[in-house]
């Protein structure tokens, strides 16, 4: 029996408080975004290409249009807000730099309200820089953690680790193999750890961690770890991303990708998360 005031589990409702909070965060948000030059886009509900984005299409909602093809609900705004910049829109703007404020959807009814924004030819350290921006405008100190989606592959690659170790975060077996430097690798949280340990590693991944240490000494945050061997389950990252916490919720993530030959970095606020990070800490 569903009840006339039961929602789905999963969907989001507004009201009072969390309406009007919910309202200010995308306000300061779509302020300070326009200040930096950055324009709104609002994407289709619903869209051909999600399979592009999200790696478990399982997540994906689907339904058929007019002539029976598959269409998805909006499952992820990176790509499709890269697509139509560069393909639809085309030469009718030169603008770069785009900020989306709208939820995405995956199944069976989840709801995600994000704050997004993607930079076409950016880079990732200047991203980076706008997201703490909004942190110091919303009176949010979050955790930075940054990691490198080749690490993981490239080890997988280069010695046989299954990628799925990774994905899937199973600590016990990359700490059980014959490669004791990749068990040191896994426990690096900070720039001195990790300068202690790339000695010891194989050439192949020590560019890859440099560009690490050089995206933490560039940002502005109070609180920041390196995560060197997670792997971001977004099907579209190539290389450095980062991912912002608070008391271990995720309250955003951001990462560089490149997509058919258009290269671009982003970053996605996730605001209902945000809601409740503001309001502990306003009840303090």
């Amino acid at each position: 029996m569903i009840f006339e005031h039961e929602i789905p589990a999963g969907s989001r409702l507004y009201f009072g408080e969390s309406a009007k909070e919910k309202r200010s965060i995308e306000h300061i948000a779509s302020e300070l975004l326009e200040r930096e030059g950055f324009e709104e886009i609002v994407t289709p509900l619903f869209s051909y290409h999600q399979h592009r984005s999200i790696r478990d299409t399982k997540e994906l909602l689907r339904l058929s249009d007019t002539q029976n093809r598959e269409v998805t609900l909006r499952a992820d705004s990176t790509i499709d807000t890269v697509r139509l910049v560069t393909k639809r829109l085309g030469r009718s703007t030169s603008q770069k730099k785009w900020f989306y404020i709208q939820p995405v959807y995956r199944y069976p009814t989840r709801e995600i309200n994000q704050i997004g924004a993607e930079w076409l030819d950016g880079k990732l350290a200047d991203v980076l820089d706008v997201t703490m921006s909004l942190f110091e405008a919303l009176d949010v100190d979050p955790i930075l953690q940054i990691s490198n989606i080749q690490i993981p592959v490239l080890i997988s690659f280069e010695f046989g680790i299954p990628l799925e170790w990774f994905a899937s975060m199973q600590l016990e077996k990359l700490l059980g193999t014959d490669l004791p430097w990749l068990g040191e690798l896994a426990r690096v949280q900070h720039i001195e750890q990790l300068d202690a340990v790339i000695p010891k590693i194989p050439q192949i991944l020590r560019p890859e961690l440099e560009k690490m240490k050089d995206l933490m000494k560039a940002c502005r945050c109070n609180q920041c770890v390196l995560a060197p061997l997670y792997y971001a389950k977004m099907r579209y990252y190539d290389g450095l991303f980062f991912q912002c916490f608070k008391e271990n919720t995720p309250l955003a993530s951001g990462g560089h990708f490149i997509n058919d030959d258009i290269s671009a970095a982003g970053f996605a606020l996730y605001t209902d998360a945000l809601i409740e990070a503001r309001s502990k800490g306003q009840n303090r």
